[in-house]
């Protein structure tokens, strides 16, 4: 029953003009697993929590992620539905030139593609600056961090993304235990973490607190919006970027289609199944952080370490508080390391169509380890980079929300455009008559996901957004436009499955 459904998945594959290079060795958890790990509530959802409590209160804490996680539900029901149809590596490139054109898909492969590498890179930077350093040695092991330095960072994160990259290379199934685990881990964690704060908390619980918005917008908050508005909507929508920045990634499940049992029921699955526990089992995270803070004031005036003014107010004993850092700092670990995963295999196929410097090479899969060795080494290198050029978390954190749900937005625009015209055929996951509906909602809600990182203090990633959309019409129109071929489609796919069947005569199953 295993090898029949191992054979539909590769006939689907080859219908779409490719061949099976990776190994298809994920379960549906698996590929659960690997959106969640990314996701990673434990991670985005505690370091980027003052960017929504610090704006608009407490109220403007839950009541945002109750309403940005609504929303990516639905952008995850409108990339599934597309993901069941077309289950490829690089998925939303893929969707987007399928649905939209060349072009467009080679637009959406530079927005991933950009977003994803600044997952990786922003996730290792919050696992030395939030985790490691201030909350386990800092916080709970009492050391002295204030002597430690850029270069300290620079070192750190390099270790992490080379050992990242090993995990990657050595093949899927190691990746795959390790995402796996780490599922089951932010389930653990954070009942224990919930249980903690409940029970060692030092006030009386005062549930108005999680309708209650207070505008912390300027020096009140601390200065996590820079600026005072007047505006307590603007500073809840300012305050959406958590959610934006923490349930985010979920298209891993689709860059990882072709590694994937089943693909065209697990992956939508995955992805929509993802967003759902993060989003649901978060909220009560998010109301235990400010339910048990002594004084909602006191941490809105402790700026960006108002997570740790209610860490360190908690009475759980030092043995607990010891786990549970050590805990948070393996599942960041595991996070930017599903993040290489699919940042690697949005590379893989994105070179794989000829649409990267290099991508003779960045196109390259072991015959051993059935891993794209090379784009998971040059993934984890621009991440490094990354890091150089912007050592700070916030610039990589707005930029990795902003340009993936950008382009989460460009497929699903391209699908509802398409729907009932070029594209007849649907896969298993089909939203029938709600199809249009979630698409057009998807759409608005991903675009209004993704300004909340254009206000100060992240104007910087507002100008790059605005370079990508004048520089990418310039190298597309200059270069690319007749350079590069794009997916195959129609008789280019027929012509290719003599090219498949040698290609797949060199791997071992």
């Amino acid at each position: 029953m295993a090898e029949k459904g191992l054979e539909h998945d590769k006939k689907v594959l080859h219908n779409l003009g490719y061949a099976q290079e990776l190994a298809r060795r994920m379960s549906a958890f698996s590929n659960f697993a690997i959106s969640f790990s990314i996701i990673c509530i434990l991670a985005g959802g505690i370091s980027a929590f003052p960017a929504a409590f610090n704006s608009a209160g407490s109220g403007g804490a839950f009541l945002g992620w109750l309403f940005g996680g609504a929303i990516a539900m639905v952008v995850a029901f409108a990339m599934g539905q597309i993901a069941s149809s077309f289950p490829t590596a690089g998925g939303l490139y893929h969707w987007s030139s399928i649905l939209g054109g060349k072009a467009w898909g080679w637009a959406t492969a530079w927005f991933n593609l950009v977003g994803l590498i600044c997952v990786v890179s922003s996730v290792d930077v919050l696992l030395y600056t939030v985790f490691f350093k201030d909350l386990l040695l800092g916080t709970v092991m009492g050391v002295d961090v204030s002597t430690f330095g850029y270069w300290h960072q620079l070192i750190f994160v390099g270790i992490i993304l080379a050992s990242q990259a090993l995990f990657n290379h050595y093949g899927i199934q190691l990746t795959t235990r390790l995402t796996d685990l780490s599922g089951y881990l932010i389930f653990a964690l954070t009942l224990i973490l919930l249980i903690a704060l409940f029970a060692f908390s030092p006030v009386a619980l005062d549930f108005s607190r999680l309708t209650a918005f207070t505008n912390f917008t300027g020096d009140a908050g601390g200065a996590v919006v820079p600026f005072r508005t007047e505006s307590l909507a603007f500073a809840f929508l300012l305050g959406l970027s958590y959610v934006c920045y923490t349930i985010t990634g979920f298209d891993a499940s689709a860059h990882t289609s072709e590694e994937t049992h089943d693909a065209q029921v697990n992956v939508p699955k995955g992805m929509w199944q993802a967003v759902f526990w993060s989003w649901s089992i978060g909220l009560i995270m998010v109301a235990a952080f400010v339910l048990t803070m002594p004084s909602v004031e006191e941490g809105a005036a402790a700026g960006w370490g108002s997570f740790f003014y209610m860490w360190s107010s908690s009475r759980m004993p030092y043995f607990l508080s010891l786990f549970l850092a050590i805990g948070l700092v393996l599942v960041n670990y595991i996070c930017a390391l599903a993040g290489l995963t699919s940042t690697s295999r949005m590379m893989f196929a994105f070179a794989r169509d000829g649409g990267l410097p290099g991508s003779s090479t960045l196109s390259k899969v072991s015959t051993t380890y059935r891993t794209p060795t090379y784009a998971i080494w040059v993934s984890a290198a621009l991440a490094l980079l990354s890091t150089v050029y912007a050592p700070y978390y916030l610039v990589l954190a707005v930029a990795c929300a902003v340009f993936l749900y950008l382009s989460y937005a460009m497929p699903i625009a391209a699908g509802l455009l398409a729907e009932g015209k070029t594209w007849k055929v649907k896969g298993p996951f089909n939203l029938g008559t709600w199809s249009k509906p979630v698409a057009v909602i998807a759409i608005i809600g991903a675009i209004v996901l993704a300004i909340t990182g254009f206000f100060p203090p992240n104007e910087k990633v507002f100008y790059l957004t605005i370079a990508l959309v004048i520089i990418l019409p310039i190298l597309w129109y200059g270069f690319e436009r007749n350079r590069f071929e794009g997916v195959p489609t129609g008789d280019k796919i027929t012509e290719r499955q003599k090219l498949i069947a040698d290609i797949e005569k060199q791997y071992k199953d």
